[in-house]
């Protein structure tokens, strides 16, 4: 995901109905992530913030998909898989980004990829600190601006 601009004005999400799914594995982090996230749906005026927790990463694309097929503008998807001795990181990532990213060309909502892929410990937990850095608030950025974007755009476009 691209850094956002700090100066850069912060979208509206004045009348969206969004969902946050969070992996509450590794919750020291994902709880951070999911406050970033959060707080900025609700600075920005979302009209419905809906969570829902996911044991894991993996299951986060099934979640996303049952809120995107449910009237959600947008839904924010947030969790960490850090690197360890076995491959298991790198099928739990790959998997996650590659059924969030089908959950959202087959509904055509957007889904916002806030699952840390990272190698330590403190990688993760440097990304879902408080403030403007926070990945989780980037992702919920990311939702909203895509979500106004596709509501300005038509068919004819």
């Amino acid at each position: 995901m691209r850094h956002q601009d700090s100066s850069a004005a912060c979208p509206s999400a004045e009348g969206l109905r969004v969902g946050v799914v969070t992996a509450v594995f590794h919750e020291r982090i994902t709880s951070g992530l999911k406050a970033g996230a959060v707080e900025f749906l609700r600075e920005a005026g979302a009209a419905e913030i809906h969570t829902v927790d996911a044991p894991g990463a993996f299951e986060v694309p099934l979640l996303a998909q049952r809120l995107a097929t449910s009237g959600y503008d947008a839904v924010v998807c947030l969790g960490a898989v850090i690197e360890g001795e076995t491959d298991h990181y790198e099928h739990v990532a790959h998997r996650a980004s590659e059924g969030l990213m089908r959950v959202q060309l087959d509904t055509g909502i957007p889904i916002a990829f806030g699952i840390l892929t990272v190698r330590s410990v403190e990688s993760a937990v440097a990304r879902s600190q408080p403030g403007k850095d926070n990945k989780g608030r980037e992702a919920a950025i990311a939702a909203v601006s895509t979500a106004n974007t596709l509501r300005g755009l038509t068919k004819d476009d």
